[in-house]
């Protein structure tokens, strides 16, 4: 299943000022929602309108990567006259809605009821793992068991993308450095994650392990980012119901604490952890099978939909 039809849903303001947790006219984003469409490798830059239609961007900019993050480029892109923009006909594949992405950065146990689900503590700081990029995939292409994975999971998760250069950064400048956000898909292995040497990345970075998408929604449209509801259903089961306000970091935290400890620039993405319901965390637990279906999404940042495909 792939494209817009599955998941239009119109843009809900105008152009306005952010009160985004404290945030001020002082640092301003147009209010977009960019996507790359087409077959893998080959996917032009895109908009959609108001009205949930796609639009091609790809006469006014070659693509959607970190040179059209900041906030000057956004609102370059906000000021083109949709009659510029053509229509896009059809039913495309829709990919990752922006390249260029230097290094996925997640969260682990980072919401109450999901540490309680594993049987963890609740972390003191946020607990910092990476994804390879090469996990990277659209958001309905199907998802593939790796060779030697029998339990498959999944998390509907709230993906930060990064606009600005970000090295120090307190906490009440933060979201002058985010570009936007995305639902992302943090796909796990729990065997390869538990049971082969304790390594998170391991169990997180096969290929298709990252889907993201289906568009990138840039920050000023999303009123208060820590009051969003999270949710994932599998085979029409509803799996996850959490809401971003029960995070136990919050975006401002995680951007903030990240940014003491590594560069983020552009394009980065920072996948921020999932609520309870995974099926690591049923009794007993139940992992995902090819042919299974996954949909998840995210209020504001509409839907995501994965088929599980076999090892190849």
């Amino acid at each position: 299943m792939s494209g817009i039809t599955a998941v239009r849903t119109p843009l809900v303001k105008t152009l306005a000022l952010c009160t985004l947790l404290g945030f001020t006219a002082a640092a301003q984003a147009a209010e977009l929602k960019l996507v790359r469409f087409g077959p893998v490798g080959q996917e032009k830059p895109g908009l959609v309108d108001d009205g949930g239609q796609l639009r091609d961007l790809s006469a006014h900019i070659s693509d959607i990567g970190p040179e059209q993050l900041s906030d000057e480029a956004l609102e370059q892109i906000a000021a083109i006259p949709l009659d510029q923009l053509p229509l896009v006909q059809g039913d495309p594949r829709l990919g990752v809605p922006l390249t260029g992405i230097g290094k996925i950065i997640a969260i682990g146990f980072n919401y109450v009821n999901h540490a309680a689900e594993m049987q963890v503590e609740l972390p003191t700081e946020p607990l910092v793992f990476m994804k390879a990029t090469s996990a990277l995939t659209g958001p309905f292409d199907d998802v593939i068991r790796p060779r030697g994975g029998d339990k498959l999971d999944y998390e509907s998760e709230l993906v930060v993308v990064i606009g600005k250069k970000a090295q120090y950064v307190s906490e009440e400048d933060v979201f002058e450095y985010i570009a936007g956000y995305a639902v992302g898909h943090d796909v796990s292995e729990r065997a390869f994650q538990r049971e082969r040497g304790g390594q998170f990345t391991k169990g997180k970075s096969a290929d298709t392990f990252a889907p993201l998408g289906p568009w990138l929604v840039t920050r000023d449209s999303i009123d208060d980012v820590q009051n969003l509801a999270v949710w994932s259903e599998v085979n029409g089961e509803m799996r996850q119901q959490g809401n971003t306000a029960d995070m136990v970091f919050g975006v401002a935290h995680i951007v903030s604490h990240l940014s003491q400890f590594m560069t983020l620039h552009p394009g980065d993405v920072i996948f921020t952890g999932t609520p309870a319901g995974v099926g690591d965390g049923m009794v007993p637990p139940v992992y995902l099978k090819p042919g299974d279906v996954v949909r998840l999404g995210i209020e504001g940042l509409d839907e995501q939909r994965q088929v599980i495909a076999p090892s190849p």
